[in-house]
């Protein structure tokens, strides 16, 4: 779910060249969940191999990191590990919204309703334990770091931007600026053209740039109180406030300056609610520095044999895409040292 910070966050937009030569640390399994639910048939049906294995993530991650390659972009991936105790209620609250849209999805099937169906199909996604497993595989022969989060990746990727490691933390939630990512950057794994729901129209989705500070500056808050309005909208550890969007939070926040202090209907709301708690997991969050980032030249042969001849892609077009990663590699290493490069 994600905090919604959209309507008091200021955003520019960013072209995928103007992050060439920056490195950016992407939020795994928010990128893999992505690529499940948009990359579909028709009907619905993600892609699989003949063995009935779903390859959709698979597809997503190659052609959209071959892609960002080309452009001289060096990512780094960051898995989710245990969820804070506090997100067992938002896992379980998906899980069921899953399971109805299970349900709504074969209903349309049945009647034929083919656009409709799909729109439920990509509420169905769920990411199973071989489908991360081929992920990193697929990143180690790509020569893409991944890192293992002890917790949640989000935290762990703002972590790593905070201390300079990266550029930037990348995401399509906002909750990286509530674990004090000084960088957000948005739609680096979907950019291109969107049909909108229901209509015959197309969008074209771009990169974007959130900067901490600036959000800060223009909001005259502080980080502290950017995770109480999280709050207040509902975070992936607590629901909101029905009735309170951002708007309406950031307004109370600066007048009260903390929740407890707003009203008796928000503190009844919260009766059962460890704030300090939801606070530290933002504020404090469980990170690791035991990591390393370290870029290797795409393993060509083993793509090929993992992608074409295991999970039944098309050579040619795996051949093309990793021509132009190549390409990519090879005129970063023009700009620095191949050392640079790799390191």
């Amino acid at each position: 779910m994600g905090v919604d910070l959209k309507d008091i966050v200021s955003r520019r937009e960013i072209s995928l060249d103007q992050l060439s030569g920056k490195t950016i640390a992407i939020d795994a399994y928010n990128t893999l969940y992505q690529f499940l639910s948009i990359i579909r048939q028709q009907d619905g049906t993600p892609l699989m191999d003949r063995q009935g294995r779903i390859t959709s993530h698979l597809s997503g991650l190659f052609y959209r990191n071959a892609n960002l390659m080309e452009k001289e972009i060096k990512l780094a991936y960051v898995f989710d590990g245990e969820p804070p105790s506090l997100k067992e209620m938002e896992i379980k609250r998906r899980t069921k919204v899953k399971e109805e849209a299970l349900i709504k999805y074969e209903e349309a099937l049945k009647r034929g309703a083919l656009e409709e169906a799909k729109r439920y199909a990509q509420v169905t996604a769920q990411l199973k334990d071989y489908m991360v497993q081929d992920a990193t595989r697929l990143l180690d022969l790509m020569g893409i770091p991944w890192i293992q989060a002890p917790s949640e990746g989000e935290a762990q990727a703002a972590h790593m931007a905070a201390k300079g490691d990266v550029w930037a933390a990348a995401s399509q939630d906002y909750d990286s600026l509530l674990f004090g990512a000084p960088r957000l950057v948005r739609n680096i794994t979907i950019s291109g053209k969107r049909k909108l729901p229901r209509r015959e129209v197309y969008i074209e989705v771009v990169p974007e740039v959130v900067e901490l500070n600036q959000v800060l500056s223009e909001l005259s808050i502080t980080r502290e109180l950017l995770v109480d309005i999280g709050i207040l909208i509902g975070t992936d550890y607590n629901l909101g406030v029905k009735g309170i969007g951002p708007k309406t939070a950031l307004k109370l926040v600066k007048e009260h300056r903390r929740i407890e202090k707003i009203s008796t209907t928000i503190e009844e709301a919260y009766h059962n609610v460890n704030l300090d708690q939801i606070r530290l997991i933002f504020l404090k969050p469980t990170i690791t520095d035991a990591y390393q980032l370290k870029w290797k030249p795409p393993n060509t042969s083993g793509i090929i044999d993992f992608l074409c001849y295991e999970r039944d892609f098309s050579e040619d077009r795996v051949r093309v895409a990793l021509e132009k990663a190549t390409a990519g590699i090879k005129e970063a290493k023009g700009k620095v040292t191949l050392e640079g490069w790799l390191n």
